[in-house]
């Protein structure tokens, strides 16, 4: 049995110190900028993560069960097109239920758990192994907005990748255009990606989604700067900022945003910004696509075969991309 992370960074103690560098580097210069913002992956700190956790048990949060659902009602069809013997790259891994939902009906040879959480992966792991002692499990710390490559170890023949929970609408069209063509790269000998795409649908519904009654998702949002002050050594204090969160239709997107609740100056190391009262700092997008144009994408990205599967109110979409 291997343990998580020790075959995949020679040395992985200076690697995260350069790491953690450059994070802080990227805060510093979003806040700087002349609209604000932190990127969305900042919220994946233990506790962010714990928080999105009890998100996706939200009722009004349908992502979850409804890619579950498609999950476990399309399951026979995905592992007939796998195969046997796959190589399962869980992408934004977390807390690797979506993986168990796979395991359950794939014949894995190996799974690689990729998060830029490592902590809370390193827990998530460690329990996928009590229940799957006898699986080849690797974990991986990346940043998915980075051109990550995967490590030696991570077996070549018959990859399938899956990004579930419809992370990739976190980035930008052309982003997630340039991500998918990455992950393509990476298909040398078979295989494809499995992927969760949420789509266009009621205002009513994605607002409620976004802005929940018990404020699990107003917490989650604000979170992020105590992620930030432990990043950089900012002063940000949670008690002074709003959750703003809304579908912007003109983007097909759902923004989120923390507002500023009066005239503020926040402090880090040789750094400071003043924000005025109502002063937004842009934290996530989450594109809403339509069924169509996302398989355009990924066939543009260069899957020739892509299967979908959506649910009865065409809320949410399953793809299968083979390469």
């Amino acid at each position: 049995m291997n343990p998580p992370f020790d075959r995949t960074i020679p040395d992985a103690a200076a690697a995260e110190e350069a790491a953690t560098r450059e994070l802080a580097r990227e805060i510093i210069a979003g806040l700087g900028a002349p609209v604000p913002f932190v990127s969305p992956k900042f919220f994946y700190d233990t506790l962010g993560s714990h928080l999105f956790e009890a998100i996706t048990a939200l009722p009004e949060y349908y992502p979850t069960r409804t890619e579950k659902a498609l999950l476990a009602r399309h399951a026979a069809a995905i592992a007939r097109a796998a195969g046997a013997g796959v190589t399962l790259i869980d992408l934004g891994a977390g807390n690797c239920e979506k993986a168990r939902l796979l395991l359950g009906e794939l014949s894995v040879a190996q799974y690689a758990a990729v998060d830029i959480s490592v902590d809370f992966l390193r827990g998530s792991l460690e329990a996928l192994r009590r229940d799957h002692p006898h699986l080849d499990v690797l974990g991986i710390g990346a940043d998915l907005s980075s051109d990550f490559a995967l490590p030696p170890e991570v077996r070549e023949d018959r990859r399938l990748f899956a990004y579930l929970g419809s992370s990739i609408g976190n980035f930008t069209p052309a982003d997630a255009h340039s991500l998918l063509a990455r992950i393509r790269g990476q298909l040398r000998r078979g295989g494809g990606l499995l992927i969760g795409v949420d789509l266009v649908k009621p205002d009513r519904v994605l607002h409620e989604a976004y802005n929940d009654a018990l404020g699990v998702t107003a917490a989650f949002n604000l979170n992020l700067l105590r992620h930030v002050n432990a990043r950089i050594g900012s002063d940000f204090d949670v008690r002074d900022w709003r959750h703003c969160a809304f579908f912007n239709p003109a983007h097909s997107r759902i923004e989120m945003h923390l507002e500023a609740a009066r005239d503020l100056q926040v402090r880090w190391p040789e750094g400071s910004r003043a924000f005025a009262k109502g002063e937004r700092i842009h934290t996530e997008n989450s594109y809403k696509y339509r069924l169509k144009d996302f398989r355009a994408m990924l066939e543009n990205a260069g899957f020739p075969r892509v299967e979908s599967w959506t649910d009865d109110d065409a809320w949410f979409a399953l793809y299968l991309a083979s390469a």
